[in-house]
């Protein structure tokens, strides 16, 4: 029994010792793997070297376009929309009936003025001739001087009489004229909200339509305070009385992408900034020759600036995180660094930026995607 029992403690001594064993060759082959495996090499990625060169920044600014002239064109007088002479959209010229206004009203008026007129004329014809016939009487003492005086009283009330009668005359003449309605300038006609019978009146909420003169054409856009000083720095003329067609050029984006093909000039600036918004309003002013552009269009105005020395990242070197735009930006060891940079606008693949990056500065061309922060890189020189 004895040796029995030694036998067993041989045996699990064995079974012990076995994996033991075999867990420490294990490891000690790893470790002789691993110290047979070199450290990783740093990657060679294209580096790009900026500096400053010139540049053209394009900036647009979104803005709505207005004739020269828009008449609201209103009644003067109130009655029912007789004549409808133009229908919605039509090119009318100056002096051309619009509309007219039931005008029988207004003609008895001016009937019964005429007939007031005439009847204090002939007051004052009377008044005339009392006094004519009273001066000689006054002469040879056949009367007082107060009935002269009187006379001539009586004649200077009746003068005034006609005066009065002849402007309620010319008053119903006018209202007689203001129930045909005509064009003050030539333009295109708008909507026209009423329709034959239609009551109108000087104080109604609508107008009977609005008249644009579009010849030439404005377009106002706000620009907000440092785009509108670096615009003063380039364009010094364009905000003082002598306003400058060279110098102040801009471009006239339409609604679909394309460009007008007319060049425009900057024409008003507005006085002051408007506190809520900070920006300030200016007006361009764009020939129309073939009425392309109505009032009511929207469009963006173009503006190009020409820096001197501009600092230009190229697009395809820089990433877009959470509308943010960064670039691996080398240090003096090769270590590079995720850098956020302002970017003021575009010319042709390349950012246009305003700090961040200086002359000089080394950024990642191409093949970052693996890249972080902190990772060394060996850099293969490119030309920028």
């Amino acid at each position: 029994m004895k040796g029995s029992k030694d036998v067993g403690k041989v045996l699990t001594s064995i079974l012990f010792c076995v994996p033991l064993a075999m867990t420490m060759m294990t490891q000690g082959c790893k470790s002789k793997e691993a110290a047979n495996v070199a450290p990783a090499a740093a990657p060679k990625l294209a580096v790009t070297t900026l500096q400053p060169t010139a540049a053209k920044l394009t900036k647009s600014y979104s803005s709505s376009i207005e004739g020269v002239v828009n008449v609201e064109i209103r009644p003067q007088v109130s009655g029912s929309l007789l004549k409808i002479y133009v229908d919605e959209g039509a090119y009318v010229k100056a002096g051309q009936a619009l509309f007219l206004i039931d005008d029988r009203v207004y003609k008895q008026q001016l009937n019964t003025a005429l007939g007031a007129l005439h009847t204090a004329e002939a007051n004052m014809e009377a008044a005339r001739i009392n006094v004519d016939k009273t001066v000689p009487l006054v002469e040879n003492k056949v009367t007082s001087d107060i009935n002269l005086q009187t006379a001539k009283a009586s004649y200077a009330a009746a003068k005034a009489t006609v005066e009065q009668a002849s402007a309620a005359v010319e008053s119903a003449r006018i209202n007689v004229g203001y129930c045909t309605i005509s064009a003050p300038v030539s333009g295109y006609i708008g909507r026209i909200p009423f329709r034959l019978g239609s009551l109108v009146s000087p104080s109604g909420p609508q107008a009977l339509t609005l008249l644009s003169d579009i010849h030439n054409v404005y377009v106002y856009f706000a620009m907000g305070e440092t785009d509108f000083v670096q615009f003063e720095q380039q364009h010094p003329s364009a905000t003082t009385n002598g306003l400058s067609s060279k110098n102040a050029s801009v471009s006239l984006q339409l609604a679909d992408g394309s460009l007008y093909n007319e060049p425009g000039k900057i024409t008003a600036v507005e006085g002051q900034f408007d506190k809520a918004t900070g920006s300030i309003t200016l007006r361009a002013t764009f020939p129309n020759p073939k009425s392309a552009l109505r009032s009511g269009n929207t469009g963006r105005i173009i503006i190009d600036q020409q820096l001197n020395d501009a600092i230009l990242v190229p697009i395809a070197s820089t990433v877009e995180v959470q509308d943010k735009i960064y670039a691996y930006v080398l240090d003096e060891s090769n270590k590079v660094t995720q850098t956020a940079i302002p970017v003021v606008g575009k010319s042709g693949t390349n950012y246009i930026i305003s700090g961040g990056l200086s002359s000089g500065s080394r950024i990642v061309q191409t093949g970052f995607d693996r890249l972080q922060n902190g990772m060394t890189i060996v850099p293969d020189t490119a030309t920028h």
